[in-house]
């Protein structure tokens, strides 16, 4: 695992602090995600976090690891609703509403290899082997078509397109294509 990230691009309305450790004393309010879980202590992500609301009552974040290679991100990330933390352990995203820290979203993909913020899009974008999921204020915005059969790599944003590269399997190359960052369609795939 590498060391964790931390993005704070977008405005939030929460302080979070990556612990070295889960402390010996749990505090009150303590959140396992996923909440059904086997062994979620090792190596699990331990975030104590801060709202407005309840600076004084702090939470405890226990974000459970995917994968332990140093290509899976670990990190916290915030969204483009201030409201929530985009953490992520070993590749596994978690979504989690810091006013109500019971409520949290899962991102599907196993694992997340990159996390990407638009901030002038006002999207968290998820890059997964084949595909790429957008995260907007109101939750998921979109997510693409199949644009590689193994690896997508990202190569810049263009005004309203996010430019890449995915394998084809078919042909054994790399191909070119380009996302419209509004609806997640393939604006173009040239050959």
């Amino acid at each position: 695992m590498t060391k964790p990230q931390i993005n704070l691009s977008f405005p939030h309305a929460w302080r979070a602090e990556i612990l070295a450790a889960r402390p010996m004393i749990l505090p009150s309010r303590h959140y396992v995600y996923p909440q059904a879980v086997e062994e979620v202590e090792r190596g699990a992500l331990e975030i104590e976090v801060r709202t407005a609301a309840d600076a004084r009552q702090p939470f405890l974040a226990t974000c459970a690891l995917g994968f332990r290679d140093p290509i899976a991100p670990t990190g916290i990330w915030s969204t483009p609703n201030e409201h929530e933390m985009c953490a992520v352990s070993g590749g596994y995203a978690y979504i989690i509403d810091t006013t109500s820290p019971d409520r949290f979203t899962m991102i599907h993909y196993r694992p997340v290899l990159h996390v990407l913020p638009v901030v002038e899009r006002g999207l968290l974008l998820f890059v997964g082997n084949r595909t790429i999921l957008a995260w907007g204020r109101h939750g998921q915005a979109w997510e693409s078509p199949k644009l590689s059969d193994e690896g997508v790599t990202l190569d810049r944003i263009d005004g309203p397109l996010l430019l890449g590269v995915g394998w084809d399997m078919f042909t054994d190359r790399e191909v070119r294509f380009s996302l419209d960052l509004e609806t997640g369609s393939v604006v173009r795939q040239p050959g």
